[in-house]
């Protein structure tokens, strides 16, 4: 073919709009996944803060959004109102002060804005919490960092709250 073919067509590409990285190509929706894995209940509530300004925002523009958090490790203990005495977890004076708080928030979260709850069954399964002991809205996933791989490998944008 002609060179000048060739940089017409490059020229021509260059014209093109990118597709946004936010938004998945099947369809419109944004999807982001949140880690939680840590024990620190005021940035929990950040966290918490940040998908609420997010969720609020994709909903004035009417934008579609697929929006999960997905906890591993010390997040259980936002997934419970077990004390989850004798394990790694075990809840603490800060947490107990917040703990209505927070369990509030997340569930309006799930139930309201349709913010999904996933939670590593590993990490329940190795302290022996009853299934039943959490909160409602939350489904196990077999493993949370393995979930979290597989979200971003289907186009989700991570984010963790530091």
């Amino acid at each position: 073919m002609p060179l000048k073919f060739h940089a017409f067509i490059a020229a021509l590409l260059l014209t093109l709009p990118l597709a946004p990285q936010a938004l998945a190509e099947d369809d419109d929706v944004v999807k982001v996944v949140y880690h939680a894995d840590f024990a620190d209940p005021r940035r929990f509530s950040a966290m918490l803060t940040s998908i609420n300004n997010m969720v609020t925002h994709y909903q004035n523009e009417l934008i579609e959004y697929d929006v999960r958090i997905v906890f591993v490790a010390h997040g259980i203990r936002f997934l419970t109102g077990d004390k989850l005495e004798n394990t790694p977890f075990a809840t603490d004076a800060a947490l107990d002060e917040r703990r209505d708080n927070l369990a509030g928030r997340l569930g309006s979260l799930n139930t309201v804005q349709d913010v999904k709850l996933e939670l590593c069954d590993i990490t329940r399964s190795q302290i022996k919490l009853d299934a039943g002991k959490l909160a409602d809205g939350v489904q196990l996933v077999p493993s949370g960092v393995v979930r979290i791989a597989e979200l971003q490998h289907e186009g989700y944008a991570y984010i963790k709250i530091e």
